[in-house]
């Protein structure tokens, strides 16, 4: 492989066995075990390398550095693979899947191509990413990236998580498969390569600057709790080059679509209203070629094709959603397309009336000590109205999550217990000004009535 060297670091060993899971498996066993698989396999691909440990014996970490810059000196074409098995520690339960984490000198590549090939060979993939010293955050914060050179290319692989029974056996079952894609990524990289994920039950988002766990649904149609669910997420908090799974039939509300294995331009095309031209001129394509990953425009940001008198229904739609969307009743758009029931599937291409405006809607903010009860109340629809809208299958709210309301937010429907003088307190408007806008001479109501808001 040209002049790649590798130096192969078992984590741990001796007097330090690292983590221990509850059935009396140690780490520094399992990392022996990996690296010495390991060198075997690189050896047999032509790729010099070196195992730092090969007993059990105990390294200060001077020693271990000193033996890893001692094997191929501090050069760029030295890769330092330092296996390791994960703990999340007590109180955490079910936590599972491969990390990678590299040095702050380097780029994401390489990290990125070993999370890759490990979830490929049937690892969850949870994250790659870079830790820094909180004590001088110019400096990395694991010394086998710290201290070994400037110009060497470390990574530390977490291959899952020693306390999950699950999790360690997978490991134990799989560390072959798993070492043989690490070895693969490497000489990928190495090669100028990407290593692509295999299409699966789903797609993979890698968690960029400034994301949040509510942005990512929005952007793929779902829900937060839908999200969290299928990444097994406890919390709402998301690291840079976290890999997150989506489902598999999510198009985004973008307007894109992911390639999937087995698509082609006529089949998608087909599928969101255009001609195999359109789409092609639509994404500057010259060919008809395409890659499983590759993200194709398909529309415009409202879900629409390029035509103007069509709509593709995304997850999370209903009729009732995209009726108020462009301003007509759930029976005209059920006539137009011939519909004998309300179900929906995504992809599904609905004709809206050609002189239907598309209704841009109005946004709300989630404040402390809301309730989706008491935002349809506020703007005059059901809680159920309000999930549909939004494609909730929960109650639960986040405070800054941004719902769509209706767009005839300047309206209020009367219900049973209601008043002008409660209406406008809601509002925040005089009892005089709500008779005003609505013409009324008396402070007499009717269930069902529309009152104009201001």
């Amino acid at each position: 492989m040209n002049n790649l060297q590798v130096v192969i670091d078992s984590g741990h060993g001796g007097s330090d066995p690292g983590a221990v899971s509850s059935s009396g498996v140690r780490e520094k066993d399992l990392t022996l075990m990996i690296s010495q698989y390991m060198l075997e396999e690189f050896q047999k691909r032509g790729v010099p390398a070196t195992l730092i440990r090969s007993t059990d014996e105990t390294l200060s970490p001077t020693e271990r550095v000193n033996r890893v810059l001692a094997a191929y000196g501090d050069n760029p074409n030295v890769v330092i693979i330092s296996n390791h098995i994960n703990a999340a520690g007590s109180g955490i339960q079910g936590a599972e899947g491969a990390e990678v984490i590299y040095a702050l000198r380097d780029n994401s590549n390489l990290a990125s191509n070993i999370l890759t090939a490990l979830g490929n060979a049937g690892q969850k993939m949870r994250k790659f990413y870079q830790r820094r010293l909180p004590s001088d955050t110019s400096k990395d914060y694991y010394f086998m990236h710290r201290n070994t050179g400037s110009k060497t290319h470390p990574v530390i692989v977490e291959y899952g998580f020693i306390d999950n029974p699950e999790d360690l056996a997978k490991i134990q079952n799989n560390y072959k498969e798993y070492v043989d894609a690490v070895v693969d990524a490497v000489i990928a990289t190495y090669e100028g390569e990407t290593i692509t994920p295999l299409p699966g039950e789903g797609n993979y988002y890698v968690v960029q600057n400034g994301d949040s766990l509510w942005k990512i649904a929005n952007k793929y149609g779902i829900t937060v709790d839908e999200l969290k669910k299928l990444n097994n997420l406890t919390s709402n908090n998301l690291t840079v080059g976290q890999i997150l799974e989506i489902p598999s039939e999510s198009s985004n509300t973008t307007g894109t679509y992911i390639v999937k294995a087995g698509d082609s331009l006529w089949k998608i095309a087909n599928q969101f209203g255009l001609t195999v031209a359109e789409l092609k001129s639509l994404n500057g394509l010259t060919s008809d070629n395409l890659s499983v990953g590759q993200v194709l425009k398909v529309g415009d940001s409202s879900g629409s094709s390029s035509s103007s008198n069509t709509y593709i229904v995304k997850s999370g739609d209903s009729l009732w959603k995209i009726a108020n969307k462009y301003g007509i009743s759930v029976s005209e758009l059920k006539n137009l397309n011939g519909l004998t029931s309300d179900n929906l599937s995504v992809g599904q291409i609905l004709k809206i009336p050609s002189n239907s405006p598309s209704v841009s809607g109005s946004t709300y903010t989630v404040k402390a000590g809301d309730s989706l009860w008491n935002i349809a109340n506020k703007y005059g629809i059901t809680v159920a109205e309000l999930k549909s809208l939004n494609g909730l299958t929960s109650d639960n709210l986040s405070i800054g999550q941004i719902l769509n309301v209706p767009s005839s937010a300047n309206t209020y429907t009367v219900k049973l217990g209601d008043s002008l003088w409660s209406i406008a307190n809601r509002y925040g408007i005089t009892v005089d000004e709500i008779k005003k806008l609505n013409g009324l001479t008396s402070n007499t109501l009717m269930i069902g009535q529309i009152l104009n808001l201001p």
